[in-house]
């Protein structure tokens, strides 16, 4: 019989840890972008635009540099130091609320940006390396689905606090409570395990190796960039939160501050189905995971042109100046209610499958941590652009426009690497029973024999 210990470190229960820590704060932070303006009136849409536009641009660049951070640091350190940015981010909303500090704002979203470049390295490097080769749609799908609860959690704390708010922005206690629920998830990092803990099911050891000095560390950021499929990868890295800014706008512009709340719960909840359905899809055993992976890019594409056509037409129908939010109860509400929905459904099949082609590549969590911060280091410049020109007041159709051929443009290059895919990333050399897949995440494991 499996210890207590043994279970908690196996690395299902690490995933969920680790989603429970997301939950706590990308996720509230998703739930305060999705009502819009940070949740304040709408005509502070351009503050919030501008903090978002430097939060990005600041985790473009750390992003970057995080997977070495995360290799030298420890996921475990890595973690705390990027949940403790959120905290910092929803307590600038908070002071300006109350006082119209602004300045706090902008310097907050810089701070958040920075440590979020480290946070998304080490959830990236734990949620591809741990699971087994097998499993990894389904990991992601497990993270993916707690880490939307944070969003789903969120906009029902802001529905609850505010179903009786006639305003055009949220409730003071509404920053109260999310900046609880942040601090909450920045002690929740220090009870993740040691990697060199965590054993899975079929035998094989996710153990530490020491860590490369910087040197090392810097031209392994360097050979991400000689790697041509992140490469090939980038227009579609760039555009996976480029659409955010529109979204959000989107919400802030046609909808009053409660249904906005409403629209956040299952945008959220939308993350959580799409997540689960791709996972599953791409751990299913009846196909290659060649096939499986051709297949979900043809599926995506569809989905997400479909949405996005009919997106577009209802962009159309208003612009930038629309002054008549909708509530729940007003008449034609439905139509734009179920296309946020969907919204956030091709959101999380197209992001998640992105996690698990990059999981395809390499089983090794010191090149998959550079992955992800590389990653999210492109995705940020993406958003950061979006939030700068959203911030210029451009149209929205246009904005709606540029988001959907961003994606139409990503798909090819997708579809090339998907077809590069491996059958397995197992060293012919390799036993399935004791491989050992050696990663530098944790300083108190330091003076461990790495394992060859």
């Amino acid at each position: 019989m499996r210890s207590l210990f043994n279970i908690y470190a196996s690395p299902v229960v690490q995933v969920v840890m680790l989603g429970l820590i997301c939950l706590c704060c990308p996720g509230m932070f998703n739930a305060l972008s999705g009502l819009g303006a940070g949740g304040l009136m709408a005509e502070d849409i351009n503050l919030t635009n501008t903090a978002n536009s430097v939060l990005y641009a600041c985790f473009a660049v750390v992003g970057f540099f995080a997977g070495s951070v995360t290799n030298k640091l420890g996921v475990r350190w890595t973690l705390t130091i990027g949940t403790f940015g959120y905290a910092v981010y929803s307590s600038s909303l908070w002071v300006y609320d109350r006082k119209q500090v602004s300045g706090y704002v902008i310097a907050a979203g810089a701070i958040l940006g920075c440590c979020a470049g480290l946070l998304w390295s080490a959830q990236g490097a734990i949620m591809m390396a741990y699971p087994e080769e097998k499993n990894k749609g389904k990991y992601v799908a497990i993270f993916w689905g707690l880490f939307n609860i944070g969003g789903i959690l969120g906009s029902v704390i802001t529905l609850g606090l505010n179903l009786k708010n006639q305003g055009g922005s949220v409730q003071t206690g509404t920053y109260v409570a999310f900046v609880v629920i942040m601090i909450v998830g920045v002690f929740l990092s220090l009870a993740l395990v040691p990697p060199s803990k965590v054993s899975r099911a079929d035998g094989t050891k996710v153990s530490m190796g020491e860590a490369a000095d910087w040197k090392s560390e810097l031209k392994g950021v360097v050979n991400v960039w000689r790697e041509w499929r992140m490469i090939a990868l980038i227009p579609a890295f760039l555009a996976s939160n480029w659409f955010y800014s529109y979204q959000f706008h989107l919400n802030t512009v046609y909808f009053d501050a409660v249904t906005r709340a409403l629209n956040g719960t299952m945008y959220w909840t939308m993350q959580i189905v799409g997540s689960l359905v791709i996972g599953l899809f791409l751990d299913y055993q009846g196909l290659s995971r060649r096939a499986r992976g051709l297949i979900g890019v043809v599926v995506i594409f569809l989905i997400l042109m479909g949405i996005w056509a009919g997106g577009f037409a209802f962009q159309l129908t208003f612009e930038n100046d629309y002054n008549q939010p909708l509530h729940w109860s007003s008449p034609g509400f439905a139509g734009p209610f179920v296309l946020y929905m969907l919204y956030g459904f091709s959101d999380a099949v197209y992001q998640s499958y992105m996690y698990w082609l990059m999981g395809a590549m390499s089983n090794d969590p010191t090149v998959l941590s550079r992955y992800a911060g590389f990653y999210k280091a492109v995705q940020s410049a993406g958003a950061a652009c979006a939030f700068g020109i959203d911030t210029g007041s451009v149209r929205l159709r246009w904005a709606a426009l540029i988001s959907w051929l961003l994606l139409a443009v990503a798909f090819p290059l997708i579809g090339v690497v998907a077809n590069q895919i491996k059958p397995s990333n197992m060293d012919a050399t390799d036993s399935t029973e004791d491989v050992k897949t050696t990663i530098s995440f944790d300083l108190e494991e330091k003076r461990r024999t790495p394992i060859a």
